[in-house]
């Protein structure tokens, strides 16, 4: 069977999370983030997009390709 093609959205940090609370540190580690400028393609879930929305002064939002 074809699977249906999921959506997908990138995440790249741009800020870092010293001096940040700990929950939105443990956030980014959960988003698979953890040095600044590094990113991750994720599926595009509102699970995810919870967390992106949580320690969003701390990543862009980037179209997946």
């Amino acid at each position: 069977m074809a699977e249906a093609k999921k959506s997908t959205v990138r995440v790249v940090q741009i800020a870092s999370p010293i001096g940040r609370k700990k929950d939105q540190r443990q956030t980014l580690m959960g988003l698979g983030l953890n040095k600044l400028h590094r990113s991750r393609e994720l599926e595009d879930t509102p699970a995810v997009r919870g967390m992106i929305a949580k320690v969003s002064h701390l990543v862009r939002i980037e179209p997946a390709e």
